[in-house]
């Protein structure tokens, strides 16, 4: 397994769940923090400045740290997990998974489990099993060993469990937590790079918190940068599966980075987005233009942050988001991190300017 595919299996593999994303802040620092200003807002998300020639303009790269998850509600006294969610979970994808539960007391694995269908009426098996008829079954034999012994307790964090694979075409890669641990090593692999290349401006690569939860990192971490530029890197849903037809999902893996045109959060700074086609295309960097109707990013908040920051989605297409297993394309990760660097270097006070007027 080569730097890069280990450098993924370590990002995507590690829990972090909305809330609790400090694993995956201390692999980004550990990686960054010899090559950038560090620095944070207050509620959790991590800054890494790298300064060019010139102070301005400030663009700011966020990709948030955290993936969807659970937290322990109640714990009852057969010793069996109630939880709640934390982020967007389908029901359809949850029951059987593996899971790690955070303790004081170390990790502790366990499975989602409902009634089992042997024992339901044909009228209750025709039914999707809602999310609150589930629990998470963690091998206790009550409440007082999964307190006493696991360490378990009200507020504990629960993240999906799932192996890293690289599949039988090396080139998809398959992981829980592509959202968005895959924009994350992006950033991160962005920043080393520039370590070589001169850029006439300041850039903020942004670990953001609690995304999944309402973009609320972006906000916190925006008041302190005030940028003049946003990029948010994340993943977008791909339509290149049996059933989805390109007018619902028009993104493929291996086409190239994802640039979005519209989501529910945002409508992209059109000037911005016409600036890196043209980058792409001056650089022979494969992308595709992509829309989700469904859903939002970083930049849904970092957009309106003061007066206003241009700002544009920069996406990975990804299979089967907000599940315990996603695949995306390695293709398509090396395209988006050669267009973010070539960006970089083009985007100096001169065109930032001629973006605003």
């Amino acid at each position: 397994m080569d730097k890069t595919l280990n450098w993924l299996k370590e990002i995507s593999t590690v829990p972090g769940v909305s809330g609790f994303e400090q694993p995956v802040k201390d692999l980004m620092m550990k990686k960054l923090s010899h090559i950038t200003e560090i620095s944070y807002d207050k509620i959790g998300s991590v800054i890494f400045a790298k300064k060019g020639s010139l102070a301005e303009p400030k663009i700011m790269l966020a990709t948030h740290m955290d993936e969807i998850g659970f937290m322990v509600k109640t714990i009852t006294k057969e010793g069996f997990i109630r939880f709640t969610t934390l982020g967007g979970w389908w029901e359809q994808v949850m029951l059987g998974q593996r899971v790690t539960v955070l303790t004081s007391k170390g990790n502790i694995p366990g499975i989602v489990g409902s009634k089992p269908p042997h024992i339901l009426t044909p009228e209750e098996r025709k039914k999707v099993v809602k999310k609150r008829e589930m629990f998470i079954d963690i091998g206790a034999a009550d409440e007082q060993e999964a307190r006493s012994r696991f360490g378990v307790r009200p507020g504990d964090p629960i993240a999906p469990y799932s192996e890293f694979t690289v599949m039988a075409n090396e080139k998809f890669l398959m992981a829980k937590a592509w959202d968005n641990r895959i924009g994350c090593a992006i950033i991160t692999e962005v920043l080393e790079k520039l370590q070589n290349e001169m850029h006439a401006n300041t850039v903020y690569g942004v670990g953001t918190v609690q995304e999944e939860v309402g973009l609320r990192g972006a906000q916190t971490s925006s008041n302190v940068i005030n940028p003049d530029i946003a990029f948010a890197v994340d993943t977008c849903v791909a339509g290149d599966t049996p059933g989805v037809t390109e007018d619902l999902a028009s993104s493929k893996l291996g086409k190239g980075v994802a640039i979005a045109i519209y989501d529910a959060s945002m409508i992209p700074h059109t000037k911005l987005r016409n600036f890196v086609i043209d980058v792409a295309e001056k650089n022979n960097i494969p992308y595709q233009l992509e829309f989700t109707e469904g859903g939002g990013t970083d930049a849904g908040k970092i957009h309106v942050h003061n007066q206003g920051v241009p700002s544009l989605v920069l996406s990975i297409p990804t299979r089967y988001i907000h599940s315990h297993n996603s695949i995306i394309h390695r293709d398509d990760y090396e395209a988006a991190v050669r267009l973010i660097i070539a960006i970089i270097k083009d985007l100096d006070f001169n065109q930032y300017r001629e973006l605003l007027t």
